[in-house]
């Protein structure tokens, strides 16, 4: 078991006597992070096994049983249920067993959609559960070797274990470009590079289309990959309806649909545009992101390797790090991303919200950066006097001040 940064904030919550609910897209190590928080004698339901599933699709007392099955004792049991979302009665049932007894359970919920108990109505349990989310590697889960700049301190958005210790056990380090080909699923970083293209791939089908299909969540089952393809090509890059249904041959109104249905199942984020601009000339189109570069290659059809990064390295390098900043910012649980382009085109890669303070970012991919790459980030400083400095995120080798307001950052000091 490697340390995640959300192992102590867990262990932490799953003490308080209320229903734990845990979402996130699927390899990101959610199981296996509860499994080794929780109890060896808890109840585990399985969903994602299809006997298991069937069995509790079939007869929907059976959950209940089980646990009226779990005799009284001092400690209260902890049922831990897996995929979740595939038997949606079962927060029915989990919210008549708390309200009868919050002290003889502790119920622990894991899910990797939210679609399906969306279009179902699904009791999400208000007033009487702690919601939890888990995302892919961020900089901190990974190891930083004494001789490397990688021990440099998070300057945009600080971001420290809240445990005492740091990790005893981090992730493997890796290099900008490997993090940029095959994203920051565990489960790949962990693997040989030789075999993580073809996970990808695997993830790809079996869980982005297999598992669509398997629910239903779309009729016309061949556009809605040629829209998969699209979005993922477009990622990282404002939203352009109108262009995808052209060229998918989908309506409009499906395509917002398909959208908001990688956001249920957690594959991916809208970057709202910066709305509290003085300037009549910002455009209000947000951005979406994949939520890991490795899915998002293997999403466009493209086999996830050095050479897709070199091929557009300035566009990947933009997505990562608005990936790294809104994992941290979901984290934090405060604090919004923005984004802000002018119809001339002048552009604020990010901008960070938080407690009343604005941080615009620019991305380069330079290692030799200069304050011609900081013209619109000066601009947005004088327009707002609640930023006070603004940043380019870049590959240079240690922080460089380009002048009193702009300071050129290296990637792993976000």
């Amino acid at each position: 078991m490697l340390s995640r940064w959300y192992e102590h904030p867990l262990t932490q919550k799953l003490k308080r006597p209320y229903v734990h609910i845990v979402f996130g897209a699927r390899q990101t190590g959610k199981s296996t992070l509860i499994r080794s928080v929780l109890p060896e004698r808890s109840l585990t339901v399985d969903l994602a096994d299809p006997q298991t599933r069937s069995h509790h699709l079939g007869d929907v007392g059976l959950f209940t049983g089980q646990c009226l099955a779990l005799k009284n004792k001092k400690d209260p049991h902890v049922v831990f249920v897996d995929e979740v979302q595939a038997v949606p009665s079962i927060f029915d049932a989990v919210q008549h067993l708390y309200d009868k007894d919050k002290t003889r359970w502790r119920f622990v919920l894991c899910g990797s959609s939210a679609r399906k108990l969306r279009k179902a109505g699904t009791n999400l349990l208000p007033g009487r559960s702690f919601l939890h989310r888990l995302f892919p590697l961020i900089l901190c889960e990974y190891s930083k070797p004494s001789d490397s700049p990688h021990g440099a301190p998070m300057e945009v958005l600080p971001f420290s274990w809240t445990s005492k210790d740091e990790p005893k056990k981090p992730f493997p380090s890796d290099s900008l470009e490997n993090r940029l080909a095959f994203g920051d699923l565990p489960g790949v970083v962990t693997a040989e590079q030789t075999d993580r293209a073809d996970l990808l791939k695997g993830y790809v089908f079996s869980h982005l289309q297999e598992e669509i299909r398997r629910e239903g969540l779309v009729r016309d089952w061949g556009a809605f990959i040629r829209f998969l393809e699209l979005a993922a090509t477009e990622s990282g890059r404002l939203v352009n309806y109108a262009a995808i249904s052209q060229e998918s041959g989908i309506p409009n109104p499906t395509i917002k649909s398909h959208y908001q249905l990688l956001e249920d199942m957690f594959i991916g984020f809208a970057v709202p545009a910066f709305s509290k601009s003085s300037r009549k000339i910002i455009l209000s189109t947000p951005k979406f992101i994949f939520f890991d570069l490795g899915i998002r290659h293997a999403s466009a059809g493209l086999t996830p390797s050095l050479d897709v990064v070199r091929g557009a390295p300035g566009n990947i390098f933009e997505q990562w790090v608005g990936i790294e900043l809104w994992k941290r910012l979901q984290y934090l649980g405060s604090g919004r991303l923005f984004h802000q382009r002018t119809k001339d085109g002048a552009e604020i890669d990010y901008i960070i919200e938080k407690s009343d303070r604005l941080i615009p970012l620019e991305v380069k991919w330079t290692d030799r950066p200069s304050l011609k790459d900081a013209r619109h980030l000066l601009t947005f400083l004088k327009e707002n006097d609640n930023a006070p400095e603004g940043f380019i995120v870049c590959r240079v080798p240690h922080p460089v001040q380009l002048n009193k307001k702009i300071k050129a950052i290296p990637w792993f000091a976000l």
